[in-house]
């Protein structure tokens, strides 16, 4: 499995699998103008649209004929098995910027876990139980109109996963204000942590039950 982040929560991730060879997954796509970032010239078999923000829904802009998924439920696409999980882009469930919807993507044998803007605190039980045993959890840790540094920690010790790749931060060329990602490093005791262009992963790569969690830094 390769993950590629663009900036904000826009990624692409490649799976495969035998049936269909390689299936590209693009989740949040941004508006360049908008964000202040480039926007990749990218394909995908699967785009996926937490909500409907200027930074998170440019699915127009993905080359391809992918199938769009912007709704919760359960979906098989290509081999890949997807479930999406409603949830609040503040902590009034809803009441100042409305819901969003957290994925989870399962292939190759992994389950990676999308937070889109999430605003709560913290996940209700309910959401921890659709979520399901994750392997890979990207997670905003910018704060300001998501979750910041601390309560991002909080939510990573009720999910447990093997590795974590924070989101939605501030970075250069970004338009929107928030936090750096250093605090959110600095909350979990990993400072020292070296950016990585992409990440790829296998099951070999996740941590053993005796283990710690990893946490991976990409950059656009």
């Amino acid at each position: 499995m390769n993950i590629v982040w663009h900036g904000q929560s826009f990624f692409e991730i490649g799976v495969k699998n035998r049936k269909e060879g390689e299936v590209k997954i693009v989740i949040d796509p941004f508006e360049a103008d908008f964000v202040g970032l480039k926007f990749p010239k990218t394909e995908a078999d699967i785009v996926l649209i937490s909500h409907n923000h200027k930074d998170h829904s440019n699915y127009r802009a993905v080359g391809g004929s992918p199938f769009i998924i912007d709704a919760p439920g359960e979906y098989e696409v290509k081999d890949v098995f997807i479930k999406s999980v409603l949830a609040f882009h503040d902590n009034v469930n809803g009441k100042e910027r409305g819901s969003v919807i957290m994925f989870t993507i399962q292939a190759e044998g992994m389950k990676v876990g999308f937070l889109s803007d999430l605003g709560q605190k913290e996940l209700t039980s309910q959401q921890v139980d659709d979520l399901g045993d994750v392997d890979i959890l990207l997670i905003p840790v910018g704060g300001t109109y998501t979750i910041g540094a601390k309560d991002a920690a909080e939510i990573i010790n009720q999910i447990e996963p093997g590795i974590v790749i924070p989101m939605h931060y501030k970075i250069p060329g970004l338009k929107i204000e928030l936090e750096d990602v250093s605090k959110f490093l600095k909350e979990m005791g990993s400072e020292s942590i070296e950016p990585l262009p992409k990440a790829k992963i296998t099951q070999k790569d996740l941590p053993g039950e005796d283990e710690e969690m990893k946490i991976i830094l990409l950059v656009p």
